[in-house]
This record gives structure tokens, sequence and C-alpha cells, in this order.
């Protein structure tokens, strides 16, 4: 192999694959997560804050940069987890058969618990019991049938049982699963996909609330496109149809930002939703009498409001393109109206400049007969003084033989000067 160059990632690529697989699970045994949306700079302090932990049990604290981490303190195990929204830390606790159920935190340090970086999101308790110690049949005759809504499903081809309401109490939801015939492995499976059905339930979740904020904003707007476009339609004046624009404009920019602020929230739903859907699947589920499937309630409860958000996606996206191509039909209008303005004003322009010429026209001709008279009288002048010198002419002779020669030299003079500057102007 060092005959070859390798990709610089290629064995980061690799190890992704096997960088987190399930914690192997013997039973009895009691999981806590916690999953903590990251905020503020949260992510940056968390393998800080573990290092502490780790410290407080004297074990080696986790590498820097690492995205997963996995300690066992010998009271408890923690896995920890960095995702792209948040961070899940699961605690492991081992319970002695036929001892009551606790929470596996309640080993973890309180001060350091309390200190976790980000705001929580999730909080799950998971009970993993073999059937031998809690049958399926005394769990489902403890259940009221007026009481909550349990759901409950045989899961990995019958090996085990999962019952749960997806209710949060005491600042927890729970699941209880009783292990009929998984092996460690199969346990840690189906523990971690409970976990992450739950985890990305929640976080999908939060796209409804900005679906229904958006869902206003896009009411009111396209109430506003339609009255534009009836003003559109009645507009008389350009300055109208500017108007109409500017405020075309403003909305455009309003829709805009919501989808800049949104796409990615809608975008992070729907795939939260798939992975809910796919961890679904894993779980092989098979029905019991009388209680839904974990899939049958998510389909339920959950694919409604991610029905609600892809169609306010899809809403949002629609109205974005009409404003868009209502501007432009504006636009185009607004263009035609100025370029028949532009063209009437030119018409205006060379109607005068018409006027100019036949002006100017005029003044040459009378330009003619001035210049024509002072020059004849320039000549009678002389021909007075000189009057001894032409007999038989006469001054007055003289001065009118001079006006048709002066008149023609004149005009013949404006003609060439008009056609050089007509020449100079083509030129440029």
């Amino acid at each position: 192999m060092s005959l070859f160059i390798s990709h610089p990632l290629r064995q980061t690529l690799s190890d992704e694959v096997h960088a987190r697989p399930p914690v192997p699970l013997d039973t009895p045994e009691q999981v806590s997560y916690l999953a903590f949306l990251h905020d503020a700079g949260s992510a940056e302090r968390e393998l800080a804050h573990l290092a502490a932990l780790a410290g407080q049990f004297g074990i080696a604290p986790p590498a820097p940069e690492s995205s997963h981490v996995f300690l066992d303190t010998g009271s408890f195990r923690l896995k920890w987890e960095r995702h792209n929204e948040f961070s899940s830390y699961t605690f492991f606790r081992r319970l002695d058969t036929a001892a009551p159920a606790c929470s596996a935190l309640l080993d973890v340090p309180a001060a350091w618990r309390k200190e976790i970086p980000g705001q929580l999101i999730v909080a799950t308790e998971i009970e993993l019991r073999t059937v031998a110690e809690v049958s399926p049949e005394e769990v489902m005759a403890k259940l009221s049938p007026t009481g909550t809504q349990t759901v409950a499903a045989r899961v990995a081809d019958g090996a085990a049982w999962v019952f749960t309401d997806f209710q949060i109490s005491e600042g927890f939801s729970r699941f209880q699963v009783l292990n009929a015939s998984l092996t460690p492995r199969q346990a840690g499976r189906t523990v971690q996909r409970l976990l992450e059905i739950e985890t990305y339930r929640v976080i999908a979740l939060l796209a409804f609330p900005v679906a229904k904020q958006v869902g206003r904003l896009l009411s009111r707007a396209e109430d506003e496109l339609a009255d534009l476009m009836d003003i559109i339609g009645g507009a008389d004046s350009v300055d109208d149809e500017r108007s109409v624009l500017a405020r075309l404009t403003r909305l455009a920019a309003e829709v805009e930002r919501s989808v800049a602020h949104t796409t990615f929230r809608f975008g992070a739903a729907a795939a939260y939703y798939r992975l809910v859907r796919q961890r679904i699947d894993e779980l092989r589920e098979m029905r019991l009498a009388g209680f839904p499937t974990i899939g049958e309630f998510m389909t339920r409860r959950l694919t409604p409001a991610i029905d609600t958000c892809a169609s306010i996606a899809r809403r949002q996206e629609d109205l974005s393109g009409r404003i868009a191509r209502n501007s432009q039909l504006l636009r185009t209008r607004v263009d035609i109206a100025l370029q028949q303005q532009n063209q009437e004003l030119l018409a205006q322009m060379n109607r005068r400049a018409r006027l100019q010429l036949r002006l100017q026209e005029t003044v040459e001709g009378l330009s003619v007969v001035a210049i024509t008279y002072y020059a004849s009288q320039l000549i009678h002048y002389l021909a007075k003084g000189a009057k001894d010198y032409i007999v038989p002419l006469t001054p007055e002779l003289a001065t009118a033989a001079s006006i048709p020669l002066i008149a023609g030299l004149v005009a013949l003079g404006l003609r060439r000067m008009r056609r050089q500057l007509a020449a100079e102007e083509g030129g440029h």
C-alpha cells in the first residue's frame, strides 16, 4: 500500500462509519438520555466540560476535536455525541434483578449535570427489563383504558416489548422495554433507535411553531398582493405604477427575508422526519391488540405537523415566485410607459429642431438682405468718391449693379458654410 498516494481523508471517512456503535446492554439496565441544543457557543464548551467529569473520576479526558466520547466511571457509563444542532448525553446504569428502577443520573455529580452547556430539548428514561422480571401481561393489565393513551408493540420480530405514552412526566418521557430474547448488542440497538425516534421527533417539531408564524405572514402577504394586482389593473399613470412597484418590492423583500430565515428549519424538519420513519421501520414492529404502534402514533400525531410545515414551505416559495413574476410584469409596463414618454419627448425635440431650422433659414435670408444692403452702401460711398473716374457710370447705377452680385456672393458663402458645418457634424 505504500506504493499508492492515499487521500488525506481516507482513514477519517472509513472510521466515521464505525464511529458511533450502539452500546451493548446487559438486561436489566437503566438508560437516562439528555439532548441539548447548541446555544451561544455551548458546543465549544462541551469537551472541556466532559474533561472535567473525567478528571473527577480519574479517567483519561476526551481527545481534542472529538465528536463522540465514551466514558466508563464504574458506577455509570456516558456516551456523548455531537450533532449539527444538538449534542446528546446517554447515561447507562446497571440494575439489580428485581430492584426498583432509578435514574441513571443519580450517580452523576449534580454540579456537573447542572453546568451541561446548551438548552435542554429532550430528556428520556428507558427501563430495560427481562420478561422474567416484568411480564408484558402485567404491564398491560395495569394500563387504565380511560387514562393516557399508551403506545405498545413487539419489536425486533417479537424479541422485545416496548411501552410508552410519549408524555413528559417529572421532566422525562419514558419507555419501558421488556427483553424476551435480545442479545446485548440487539438491546443496545433497540434502545438507541428509541432514543433517536424521541430526539428526532421533538427536533422535527421545532419547525411547527415557525410554520404557524410564517402562515400568518403569508396570509397577510397574499392579501396585499391581491390588492396590489387590483391596483395595477386600474393604474392610470406611470406614477401610480411606480408606487405599486415600490410596494411590491417591499413585499418581495419581506417574503424573501422569511424564506432566508426558515428554509433551513423546514428542510431540517423534513430530514428529521425521514429519520424518524427510518428508525421506526428498523424496529420491525408487531401490533398488539388494542394498542397503537409507534409507527401508527407518529402517523397520526407527527405526520400532520410535518405536512403542515412542508405545505407552508411550498406556499412560501410559490408566493415568492408570484411576487417576482408580478414585479417583472409591472417593471415591463413601467419601462414601456417610459419608452413611450421618451419617444414623445424625442418627437417634440424633432419638431423643435425643424422649427429652429426653418427659423434659421429665415434668419439667413434676412442676413443675406442685411449684408447686401450694407455692402451696397459701401459700394455707393466708394462710387460717390470716385464719380469723376467712373464716368459715364453714376454712383446710383454702380450701386444698383453691385446689389445682385453682392447678394449672390453672400448666399453662396452662407451655403458653403452650412455644408462645412454639416460635414464636421457627420464626421463626429
